[in-house]
């Protein structure tokens, strides 16, 4: 029997929970998420309202947005990606403490839009997100904290970071019902973005393969295969943790 004192300290310990009908779709740039995500949308909207959210920081199309605007949009679009890129890199010194400020600001931002699918899984609506907000390893490039505690000094930053900490952490306590995983090696990933640096690629190949989104199921897939095979896989999965039961022949 537990003593008193350990059950208090057992209910302090929180529960993640599952969100029923929110399937993640997640890997490094280059694998096909976006693709996957829209069109996984598509084919399940003809058996089940179904929405696709992006739980990213700054999505392809708010960068295609920036690069429509006149005379300086391109310019402006790489010369914001490079700062992006430098801040996030968690090997760099700290955040000026301003950058900290938007770095936290991003995180709030990722907080209300995981409330907001959540929301939108508890009316019914099966939801597919484009990445999704992980506890495990700091970085924005893996979609973890970005001030990075262990990069911080001591003082104000630490303690923003620390908050930021938390917030991922809340975050991660839901769980999506499913995450396809999508993997991909360095060169077939560079081949595809070869507007990305290569060494910042190779390192996001590693690191996200190991994040375990809170043991949440994860499926495991390989998008070098040709498009249709990982398309059937994914809905195959999806369908099977949604209870979808549609007529396979001719589906597509």
């Amino acid at each position: 029997m537990l003593r008193r004192e350990d059950k208090l300290s057992e209910n302090k310990v929180p529960r993640s929970r599952i969100i029923p009908g929110l399937i993640a779709v997640v890997g490094c740039d280059g694998t096909g998420k976006s693709t996957l995500s829209a069109d996984l949308v598509e084919i399940l909207n003809q058996y089940r309202v179904t929405e696709r959210r992006y739980l990213g920081l700054v999505s392809g199309e708010d960068g295609e947005r920036i690069k429509r605007l006149p005379f300086i949009g391109v310019w402006l679009e790489r010369y914001l990606a490079a700062r992006s890129s430098k801040t996030q890199n968690m090997r760099t010194r700290s955040p000026a403490w301003w950058v900290a400020f938007i770095m936290y600001g991003f995180s709030l931002r990722r907080s209300v839009k995981l409330r907001r699918v959540r929301h939108l899984a508890q009316r019914g609506v099966l939801v597919i997100s484009d990445r999704y907000p992980q506890a495990e390893i700091s970085g924005f490039h893996y979609d973890g904290p970005g001030i990075g505690v262990e990069r911080v000094p001591d003082g104000f930053l630490t303690r923003l970071a620390k908050r930021e900490n938390r917030l991922y952490q809340q975050m991660a306590l839901y769980r999506p019902e499913l995450v396809i995983r999508l993997g991909v090696d360095i060169d077939t990933a560079f081949s595809r973005k070869p507007d990305h640096d290569y060494d910042e690629l190779r390192d996001k190949i590693s690191v996200m393969e190991k994040i375990n989104y809170n043991d949440a199921k994860i499926i495991e897939l390989d998008s070098r295969a040709p498009y249709g095979e990982v398309l059937d896989k994914a809905l195959d999965a999806v369908f099977s943790v949604a209870e979808i039961y549609p007529c396979r022949k001719g589906m597509l």
